[in-house]
């Protein structure tokens, strides 16, 4: 009987051990489903049922994280929620209690998008005026790109058709899932930073819109807006728009319509090396016939102006301005030897040691003026010092007292100046000039008459 009643659980207990059963095997899930019975009270919490077509389970997402949603939640929508399984045990209610709800699909990628969009166009980051135009001839360009993707070889086999002296770099980056975003806007950043390139291209082929998300998030965005090079983007097909088409300096509807607009054509370059070189010859020719016919002016011109005779009056000219440079020269230095030699002598008639002798001189004299001043104040002092002490002395009480006289007080040391202030039997104190009698007083007599 006993070991049966072992076997028996209480609803609470048997809803414990259902609640930690299910909370143990689903820590996290992930769980797609429509919106249903939705409610919103005064809490703040929001409760609702997540099915399909055969099933359903309730719902509650707590505040805050209620409060962060991006949406509005309404009846039919299709979420996808994430979440803990649990039990509410009071009820005995299976239930997913929400850390993050979002819309699902392909509508809810789009309305971020757009969302984005705007954001960005309102800061200004898509305005024309940002744009800057491509280099008329590209030095170098950089494919930010997957190695391996179908886009690159697009691009590779244009410019191999079109121009294959142009030196191109594979910048290989993730083009799609968790984190390609930000190594696609780090390594822009990067590039553009180097100073190897003339351009960047940022390409990959066609997909689904989730597949071209990594193109459509904020930081590739406002990387590409803020490169420090021109930034060509052609993400997916022709039909295809992402927020780094936005941003870019120029958008191309496919990797192989970049590729032609950053590279020139061999054709039209060799017609056009062509025709430069015709012209080139031309105007050499030309500037050679023009040259030849200055030599034949400059010629006759030089004949016409005996250059041996303007030679010869040059050379004696420059001989007289010579010989009167020499002459000012020597008179200059004379003027300045004068000068020093008067300086010289200013100097030593002011020299620094003489100036010094003498300022010691008068220090010596002036020294002994405080000394003679310190000593007369100080016998003045003690001569006015000494009669101040015979006057002090003369109204001493310590004088009468010297002369017989003595000084009483009371026990507290307050003067004794009249019978009235003690009583038969105080005792009192007398100060004589060599020391202090303890007393008591026996009688208090009247004062004596004069006989």
């Amino acid at each position: 009987m006993d070991d049966r009643r072992d076997d028996v659980l209480t609803p609470s207990q048997l809803n414990t051990l259902a609640r930690n059963l299910l909370e143990d095997t689903f820590p996290v899930v992930n769980v797609e489903g429509e919106l249903g019975n939705v409610s919103r009270p005064a809490s703040g919490h929001l409760y609702f049922t997540l099915k399909d077509a055969r099933a359903q389970i309730r719902c509650a997402l707590f505040r805050p994280k209620s409060q962060w949603l991006r949406f509005q939640p309404r009846e039919g929508l299709m979420v996808l929620a994430r979440g803990r399984l649990t039990l509410y045990e009071a009820r005995g209610d299976y239930q997913l209690i929400l850390d993050s709800l979002e819309e699902a699909g392909e509508g809810a990628l789009r309305r971020a998008f757009e969302e984005l969009r705007q954001k960005l166009q309102a800061e200004g980051l898509f305005d024309q005026s940002h744009k800057r135009p491509l280099p008329r001839f590209v030095r170098r360009l950089g494919v930010i790109t997957s190695p391996g993707g179908a886009a690159v070889h697009d691009v590779l086999s244009v410019l191999g058709r079109r121009f294959p002296l142009l030196p191109v770099e594979i910048l290989p980056v993730p083009v799609q899932g968790t984190g390609a975003a930000a190594q696609i806007a780090d390594t822009v950043k990067r590039a553009g930073e180097s100073g190897r390139y003339d351009a960047l291209l940022v390409t990959r082929g066609g997909g689904s819109l989730e597949d071209l998300w990594a193109f459509n998030e904020e930081v590739l965005a406002r990387a590409i807006a803020a490169s420090a090079v021109p930034v060509v983007s052609a993400v997916g097909h022709e039909s295809d728009v992402s927020l780094a088409d936005f941003a870019a300096d120029v958008r191309a509807a496919t990797p192989s319509a970049a590729a032609e607009l950053l590279s020139l054509d061999r054709g039209d370059l060799q017609r056009r090396l062509a025709s430069l070189e015709r012209r080139l010859r031309e105007r050499q020719q030309q500037r050679l016939r023009d040259l030849a016919q200055r030599l034949d002016r400059a010629w006759l011109k030089l004949d016409a102006q005996k250059p041996a005779a303007r030679l010869h009056a040059l050379a004696l000219r420059q001989l007289q301005l010579g010989q009167r440079l020499n002459a000012a020269w020597q008179r200059s230095s004379e003027r300045d030897r004068a000068r020093l030699r008067h300086a010289q002598a200013v100097l030593r008639a002011r020299h620094p040691q003489l100036r010094l002798q003498h300022l010691r001189e008068r220090l010596a004299a002036i020294g002994q003026r405080p000394r003679l001043a310190v000593a007369r104040q100080l016998q003045q002092e003690t001569l006015r010092l000494r009669s101040a002490v015979r006057a002090l002395h003369a109204v001493s009480p310590l004088a009468t007292v010297a002369r017989g006289y003595a000084i009483l007080s009371d026990g507290n040391g307050v003067p004794v100046q009249s019978i009235a202030q003690v009583s038969p039997g105080d005792r009192i104190r007398a100060r004589l000039h060599d020391g202090e009698l303890a007393l008591q007083v026996d009688a208090i007599l009247p004062p004596a008459t004069e006989s």
